[in-house]
């Protein structure tokens, strides 16, 4: 890692038009990185993680259980992370690396200031972002669909993504500086970075209430993937979220203010006996990471029980299907009737939907997967009135299911319940049925990793050749 700054420096005499040191740095930092290939193999892999997610997404798609807003979020989402997780990665290597292989001190001795030197190695540890997104980019156009989503999400991932990498890069530089080996390193910088991601990951039990809103506002990672969220699934504005632009901006600002501003200043051959504590920093790290995550998962849901006695209800319902046999992705569309068959007016109505694996070793059904709207609500009806509702089902998994509507009369108050009415099922038989290459995703899963690996190959086929020259000269 930058080995040759010295040799390849201009002379003296040449100072007033030979390039800053730390552009020295960068570029030589730079050309390690990639034609060396580290950044490139980490790329390579990070292309291929993303090809696997978008085939799965595309499949989804094509059984409708997500719709292309939530398909782009989420693989938006993905790719801000896995981005960032390179650049801490590269980060925490920059300086430990060094000092494990006996190559920082050339360093400290060059005519290159201590934070030049930092600043070089920091722009270069985030250059995988900007290749990371344009690589992420034909993914989210493919799975969009044309949806007009696709515009904001490349816009706010843009954005997001440049303060969250370059913050995390500096996150990893400052582990590293304070680290006298790669293991220490890596080991705090996973720490600290699991600990960035938990939030993102907790239960929405977990994120509700003063100290759930709190932690969406605060956590970087967890507030850009909310304003992410609500900008592109849930149309929301961007005043009013603005708010959750704040704590990745200021995580980004922080970061390179303590790598710049203080620790890049002091950068030493040695770490002194901050080194013999990196240990301790990584085993404390990570029981913070298990200590926040049992923590808030196992916050207990608060749940009210009432007794009250239910009430015969003169409601009925009605299905217009008995038993369908589709295949996987089809779509099951039926109609039900609700009917107020007794002589007073009946509360409002709730109808929700609602599907039963009839295979006792079959999965548990989640209805919200099978149906974009299972539940549709009614005012009350008169005696002797009825009123039409329209369903649909996406039939996703094989296996043998029955579909049941269920009519909930609004209870009277928080003291009371209610009788809910059921109706007869649909007994639905899906069988098995497979598309190869869903929404047209396999070419870029396939193509892209192909092409990043050619030129790899390449670039280390003219790497080798060029020492094999220089050796015969």
């Amino acid at each position: 890692m930058t080995r040759g700054l010295v040799a390849e420096a201009p002379p003296a005499d040449q100072a007033g038009s030979r390039a800053p040191a730390w552009w020295l740095v960068f570029t030589r930092e730079l050309t390690d990185l990639w034609i060396g290939g580290r950044a490139l193999n980490l790329v390579v892999i990070f292309t291929v993680l993303l090809g696997i997610i978008s085939f799965v997404l595309a499949s989804n798609s094509e059984l409708s259980l997500i719709p292309p807003k939530e398909m782009i979020f989420e693989l938006a989402k993905i790719s801000i992370a896995a981005a960032g997780f390179i650049g801490l990665i590269i980060g925490a290597d920059a300086i430990s690396g060094e000092r494990e292989r006996s190559t920082l001190e050339s360093l400290l001795l060059t005519p290159v200031s201590r934070r030049q030197l930092v600043v070089g190695k920091y722009l270069a540890a985030v250059s995988p972002w900007p290749v990371s997104f344009a690589i992420s980019i034909p993914y989210w156009a493919l799975l969009s669909q044309g949806d007009p989503a696709l515009g904001q999400a490349i816009v706010w991932g843009a954005l997001l993504g440049s303060l969250l990498a370059p913050g995390l890069t500096g996150l990893g530089m400052l582990v590293s500086i304070r680290s006298s080996s790669n293991k220490t390193s890596m080991f705090v910088g996973l720490g600290l970075y699991l600990l960035v991601l938990v939030p993102t990951q907790l239960p929405g039990t977990a994120q509700t209430g003063a100290m759930g809103k709190l932690l969406k506002k605060v956590s970087p990672m967890e507030a850009s993937f909310h304003f992410l969220e609500k900008t592109l699934v849930n149309n929301r504005t961007f005043e009013e979220l603005a708010v959750f632009l704040l704590a990745p901006g200021l995580f980004a600002v922080i970061t390179a203010g303590l790598l710049f501003g203080y620790f890049g200043r002091g950068l030493r051959l040695e770490t002194g006996r901050e080194s013999r504590m990196g240990a301790w920093w990584g085993r404390l790290s990570t029981l913070a990471v298990v200590a926040v995550a049992v923590g808030l998962l196992t916050i207990p849901a608060a749940a009210s029980q009432t007794e009250a006695t239910a009430a015969d209800t003169p409601l009925a319902i009605s299905i217009d299907v008995e038993a369908l046999t589709v295949n996987t992705g089809d779509p099951v569309t039926y109609s039900t009737v609700v009917a107020n068959t007794g002589g007073e007016e009946s509360p409002a109505l709730i109808v929700a939907m609602n599907i039963i694996n009839l295979d006792e070793e079959g999965d548990v059904v989640d209805p919200e997967d099978w149906s974009p709207e299972r539940t549709q609500y009614a005012e009350s009806l008169a005696p002797g009135e009825s009123i039409d509702l329209d369903w649909r089902i996406n039939a996703i998994l094989e296996g043998d299911y029955m579909v049941y509507m269920t009519v909930i009369p609004e209870p009277d108050g928080p003291e009371e319940t209610s009788q809910p009415v059921a109706s007869q099922g649909i007994h639905l038989m899906v069988m098995p049925f497979t598309r190869l290459n869903p929404g047209g995703v396999l070419p870029f899963v396939i193509g892209i990793p192909v092409v990043l690996v050619l030129a790899m190959g390449a670039l280390f086929w003219r790497r080798r050749r060029r020492i094999e020259l220089g050796t015969s000269a």
